[in-house]
């Protein structure tokens, strides 16, 4: 496969990883805002709201979009193998396999990213409605 092909591996498992490492920033962060969050501190409702989800969005985003990522690392990988073997003019099974198997490593690493991803956000977003109604219940609305 070449440079190409290594281009396309690290810069898709690359891009993933700088996602993951940005996605357990933010869950770090938001986690430790919440324990130390005070509700009094805010008299209307959509203050606090607005400094509970903020950063959300972006873990969201990146585990809705991470396996799409990594798709993209396959196909493109799964391209340059059928190059590859249609260049070379000859089909060596060892060669073939070794290049799929590569390839499909970009899918699993969204998935790797996509799924943690989407768990924090719902246990996040689940503490963020819990925050809320302690804002309301404190002050009757």
């Amino acid at each position: 496969m070449g440079y190409l092909g290594l281009i396309v591996d690290y810069g898709v498992v690359g891009l993933l990883v700088v996602m993951s490492i940005v996605a357990i920033s933010i869950v770090i962060e938001r986690h430790l805002t919440y324990k130390k969050i005070r509700t009094e501190q805010f008299p209307d409702k959509r203050a606090l709201e607005f400094e509970l989800t903020r950063g959300l969005h972006l873990i969201a985003t990146i585990g809705s979009n991470a396996p799409y990522i990594g798709l993209l690392g396959t196909v493109l990988g799964i391209m340059l193998t059928f190059y590859t073997m249609g260049t070379d003019g000859f089909l060596d099974t060892g060669k073939i396999m070794i290049g799929l198997s590569m390839a499909l490593k970009a899918t699993a690493v969204g998935l790797l990213v996509a799924i943690p991803c989407i768990v924090c956000y719902n246990l996040l977003l689940r503490k963020v409605k819990g925050i809320l109604l302690r804002w309301e219940s404190e002050n009757g609305r």
